[in-house]
């Protein structure tokens, strides 16, 4: 079978929920007959009432005709409440999937790794219950009609036909006048929103250095391309739902006329009621076509948000279950590794190799673009190699599942990260908190006092981004949350970057403890502080290894080749010599 050819996540998640589009539509069908009892009753009114002028079959009709009210309401409820439960499972099968994409396109630096994704599959389950579904699905329906406006005269019926052809070509003209700006629209709207969203990230530095007049100023033109797009896909399609609404009048009245010509002729099948039935049918013959014209901004939206998933989950599909590994031991190595960043050819580590036992202490240390953070993020298994492995006990760290691997592994990144929530869960790494570790972790780097002083202690929340604490404090957090639940191995980018030279030293405790249960560390750093607890040091130059292995052996050899040489004395002249 052509693998282009098998059907997608997304079309795989919508094909499940046939039993809820199943029942929907039969509720449609029921519906849509049903609305042929107001003019029912308006005809047995006229027949049946007037002549007889019976209260009786009066009151009789009416309370026939509000059951029918009642009962049509009711299935317009059990529809909706279907839909609701489709969007409900299509939410529930898909809705992580697209999480987990979305961080992995991310991580990446791919197209997607936004929360656009998210806003598209909200468009796309929230389509399940628009009044274009709706339509399709009373469409059939229209069907039925057309046929007994047929049994009632072909004149009647070739009429109708002509003008579900006419309304047809108008719904194909909107789609070609209206689509190409609608979609422009929805990406200047994407574009403005991510502009928005990065302006309100760095709020600070806008606001600190009077930036925001014109970083306003940027932001109304993305908006008013945003604006510009859509009132010109809202005024082309304004014109072709004018038309449509025009037609589906136009037609009603057209058959009325016809009907009463074909009457006046004799040939009216089923008497003069028939022309009034004709007029009505000949409407709901064509109101589903309608309903798609006038909300055919929902269908282009519904359209370009599929695309955009589609194409995302096609570049990251699912990763295949992984067999099971024993918990890792500390046992480091990397194997010549050639590395760049994610969609970039061009590389920042080159050839790299080094090997730690359990328990050792690394400190890389380089000058700034060394590839310091780069083999931060290997050892992490956030990327990949070009070339080469990093292996921890053995097993490339990469493709290692993180749900298995990630209790057993500290990262601080170098740009620290804190989530909304309280200190005790940021420390956790927001699973089940165990308060016993969770104080651990924070004693080992000189954090429990600092929050037991707190009104709330441990409860306290961090705000967003940790925007409740000091720089160094969502450092000391960020350094516990590495060390919570005693992993094997822990990789530190600049982990005292924010610290004071009290949480320095509790930096360097908390590595020697630690080091002496069997934890492996690397530690990235600009400053000596840390080389008092190193085992090994590793200079990275470059992005290439310039020098490693034990720590006093590196920096003796880099005192030596920094030392300065004698100045050589100078050659006597050969005539000076020679006297």
């Amino acid at each position: 079978m052509n693998p282009a050819k098998l059907p997608s996540e997304l079309g795989l998640g919508v094909a499940a929920l046939k039993p809820y589009f199943s029942r929907a539509a039969w509720l449609s069908v029921v519906a849509s007959l049903l609305v042929l009892a107001p003019s029912a009753y308006m005809l047995e009114v006229y027949d049946r009432v007037v002549n007889s002028r019976s209260h009786m079959t009066l009151a009789m009709l009416t309370l026939a005709v509000l059951a029918v009210f009642a009962v049509m309401e009711v299935l317009d409820w059990a529809r909706g409440q279907l839909m609701h439960q489709a969007s409900m499972a299509l939410d529930q099968r898909l809705s992580g999937r697209i999480f987990s994409a979305i961080f992995e396109a991310h991580m990446k630096r791919m197209p997607g790794g936004t929360t656009q994704p998210m806003n598209d599959f909200r468009t796309v389950r929230e389509f399940l219950n628009t009044p274009v579904l709706i339509a399709c699905m009373e469409a059939p329906v229209s069907i039925v009609f057309l046929i007994l406006i047929f049994a009632m005269s072909p004149v009647l019926g070739w009429s109708a036909v002509a003008a579900a052809v006419i309304q047809t070509l108008i719904a194909w003209l909107n789609q070609r006048g209206t689509q190409p700006p609608l979609l422009a629209a929805n990406r200047s709207a994407i574009a403005a929103q991510q502009y928005a969203d990065g302006s309100l990230r760095n709020a600070q530095v806008i606001e600190a250095m009077g930036m925001l007049p014109d970083i306003h100023r940027r932001w109304i033109d993305k908006q008013r391309e945003f604006l510009t797009l859509q009132a010109q896909a809202s005024e082309a399609g304004g014109a072709f739902q004018a038309a449509s609404k025009f037609l589906q009048n136009t037609t009603s009245s057209l058959l009325l006329g016809l009907g009463a010509w074909l009457l006046l002729r004799n040939e009216l099948n089923g008497g003069s009621a028939m022309m009034i039935i004709a007029s009505i049918l000949g409407g709901r013959v064509l109101a589903p076509l309608v309903q798609i014209v006038s909300q055919w901004q929902a269908v282009v939206n519904v359209r370009d948000a599929w695309g955009r998933l589609e194409t995302m989950l096609g570049a990251l599909p699912v990763r295949p279950p992984s067999m099971a590994l024993p918990a890792p031991r500390g046992a480091l190595a990397v194997e010549n590794v050639v590395a760049a960043a994610p969609g970039s050819q061009m590389p920042i580590l080159r050839g790299v190799a080094f090997a730690l036992q359990p328990g050792e202490v690394l400190a890389v240390v380089g000058p700034s673009a060394s590839g310091k953070t780069t083999l931060a993020r290997l050892l992490a298994g956030l990327w990949p190699a070009a070339t080469g492995k990093v292996r921890l006990d053995g097993v490339d760290v990469f493709s290692w599942d993180k749900a298995e691997l990630g209790p057993h592994v500290g990262y601080l990144p170098q740009g620290v990260e804190l989530f909304d929530g309280t200190l005790a869960e940021n420390i956790a790494r927001f699973g089940e908190v165990d308060m016993a570790k969770v104080e651990a972790a924070a004693r080992a780097v000189g954090l429990h006092e600092l929050i037991i002083a707190l009104p709330k202690g441990y409860d306290s929340p961090v705000g967003r981004d940790g925007a409740m604490l000091s720089g160094g404090q969502r450092q000391r957090v960020a350094l516990a949350r590495a060390l919570y639940g005693d992993p094997v191995f822990v990789v530190l980018d600049e982990p005292n970057s924010s610290l004071d030279e009290s949480g320095d030293a509790a930096l360097s405790s908390a590595i020697a403890q630690r080091k002496s249960c069997g934890t492996t560390f690397v530690v990235m750093t600009h400053r000596t502080s840390v080389l008092a607890v190193a085992d090994k040091m590793l200079i990275l130059q470059e992005g290439q290894n310039r020098a490693f292995g034990p720590r006093d052996e590196v920096l003796a050899a880099l005192a030596k080749a920094n030392a300065p040489q004698p100045a050589k004395a100078p050659a006597m002249p050969a005539t000076a010599s020679a006297q």
